[in-house]
C-alpha cells in the first residue's frame, strides 16, 4: 500500500504572506494583483491533497466563500437577463437588484461585493443602457456599401477627384426656444449650474445642414417646418458658394426623410443640378449618415440646457457655433468601413439565427424530437 500522500502546501517566505495580505487589505490594489495574493493565502492556508476550501480567511478573521465557475456564469446570466422578462416593475437592475437575484438563484449567500467582482471580471454593468438602432433594411448591406466607399475617398471603385464633394445633409427637426421662468444659477464649489425646470414656449425651429465629409466643414439653415421647398433651399445654398459652384460631382448623402425620399426626390435634384447624385442611407440606419454626429455636437454644446430668450435668439446660436465649427474644420474619424460592414451583417445573421433556432425549439411539442428547456 502506498504511503500518506505528501503535503501540497508552499513554502511561501513570512515576508511574502505578509506582501499578501497588505495587497489583499489595499482598496487601490489592482484587481489581478489582489486575485494572485488571495490564492497565494488560500493555498498557504490549506495545505494537502484536499482541494480548494470553499472559505478563505481575510484579514480580521472574516471568511469569505469562494465561488466555483459554474457560480459565476449563473450570476452573469442572472446579470445579463433582460429585465422584463424577471417580470419585476423594473427598468433596468442595480447592483443591489442582481444581488438579491443571484442569492435566489445560487441557492445560498453572497454578497453585492462579491456580485460586482464576478461582473467587473466581464465589464458587466446592467445598471446602464444606451439606444441603439437595429438594421433592419433587407438591403442594408447594398445600400450602406456605396456610401462607405465614399467616406473613403472612391465611387464605384475609382478614386473621387479633387473636384468632387461629399456631403451629408438632414434636418434636426423641433428645436424649441425655452425661455426659463428665473434665470439659471451659475456653478459654484461643489454646485453645479443650476436650470429652472419651468418655461414658456417661444416657438421651434427645423434646423437643416449639409455637412462636408472630405473637408470637415458645415453649412446651416433654419427653416419654421421642413419639406422639399425648405430643403431645396439648403441645396441652393450650398451650390452657391466655392468650392461647390466649382465642382465636377456633386454626392448628396441624405435619410429617407420625405423631403428627399427615394428616386423622385434623385430626379429632382438632378434636374436642378446634373451634377448632384442623391444617396439614400438604408431604411432604420441615419447612423451612417456623418451629419447626424454634427447634430450630436450642438444638442450636447449649444442646446443643452435649453435656455432661449426667442427665436432669434436660437437661430443666432446655431449659426455662430457653425461659425466657430468652420474655423478650423475637421473631419470626423470615421472608422466604420466595409470590412467591419460584413462583420457587422454576420454578426446580425448569426444572431438571428440562434432566434430562429430557439423560437423553433420552444415551440416544439412536447414528446417530439428536440430539446426542450
Amino acid at each position: 500500500m502506498p504511503g500518506p500522500l505528501p503535503s501540497c502546501r508552499p513554502a511561501f517566505p513570512d515576508r511574502f504572506l505578509q506582501q499578501a495580505r497588505q495587497t489583499v487589505r489595499r482598496r487601490t490594489a489592482s484587481h489581478p494583483s489582489v486575485q494572485r495574493s488571495e490564492l497565494a493565502l488560500l493555498l498557504h492556508e490549506n495545505p494537502g491533497p484536499r482541494g480548494t476550501s470553499p472559505w478563505t480567511m481575510l484579514p480580521g478573521g472574516v471568511a469569505r466563500p469562494i465561488f466555483p465557475p459554474l457560480d459565476h456564469a449563473l450570476v452573469k446570466a442572472v446579470a445579463c437577463e433582460l429585465v422584463a422578462q424577471t417580470k419585476r416593475p423594473l427598468s433596468r437592475q442595480s447592483l443591489a437588484d442582481v444581488t438579491e437575484r443571484a442569492r435566489q438563484a445560487l441557492g445560498k449567500p453572497i454578497s453585492r461585493s462579491s456580485v460586482w467582482r464576478i461582473l467587473d471580471g466581464d465589464a458587466i454593468k446592467p445598471w446602464q443602457y444606451r439606444y441603439w438602432i437595429f438594421p433592419r433594411d433587407p438591403r442594408f448591406a447594398e445600400k450602406a456599401g456605396p456610401i462607405l466607399d465614399l467616406y473613403a475617398g472612391t465611387w464605384q471603385g475609382q478614386p473621387l477627384g479633387p473636384k468632387d464633394h461629399v456631403l451629408s445633409a438632414d434636418e434636426k427637426t423641433s428645436i424649441q426656444a425655452r425661455a426659463r421662468i428665473h434665470p439659471p444659477l451659475a456653478c459654484g464649489p461643489g454646485q453645479p449650474t443650476r436650470v429652472e425646470p419651468e418655461y414658456r414656449r417661444g416657438g421651434a425651429w427645423q434646423y437643416l445642414a449639409a455637412w462636408d465629409v472630405r473637408r470637415g466643414y458645415v453649412m446651416g439653415r433654419c427653416e419654421a417646418k421642413t419639406g422639399i421647398a425648405p430643403f431645396g433651399r439648403l441645396v441652393e445654398q450650398v451650390l452657391g458658394q466655392e468650392p461647390y459652384r466649382s465642382a465636377e460631382r456633386l454626392f448628396w448623402v441624405v435619410d429617407n426623410g420625405s423631403s428627399h425620399r427615394g428616386e423622385a426626390a434623385a430626379r429632382r435634384l438632378r434636374g436642378a443640378d446634373p451634377r448632384i447624385t442623391l444617396v439614400h442611407t438604408p431604411v432604420h440606419a441615419s447612423w451612417l449618415n456623418q451629419v447626424e454626429i454634427y447634430f450630436s455636437i450642438i444638442q450636447r454644446k449649444v442646446l443643452t440646457p435649453n435656455d432661449f430668450a426667442d427665436l432669434e435668439a436660437l437661430r443666432l446660436r446655431l449659426a455662430l457655433y457653425e461659425e466657430l465649427s468652420n474655423r478650423s474644420p475637421t473631419p470626423f474619424q470615421w472608422k466604420f468601413d466595409r470590412t467591419k460592414l460584413a462583420m457587422l451583417v454576420a454578426k446580425i445573421e448569426a444572431h438571428e439565427k440562434l432566434l430562429l433556432q430557439a423560437q423553433q425549439t420552444c415551440s416544439t411539442p412536447a414528446g417530439q424530437s428536440g430539446h426542450h428547456f
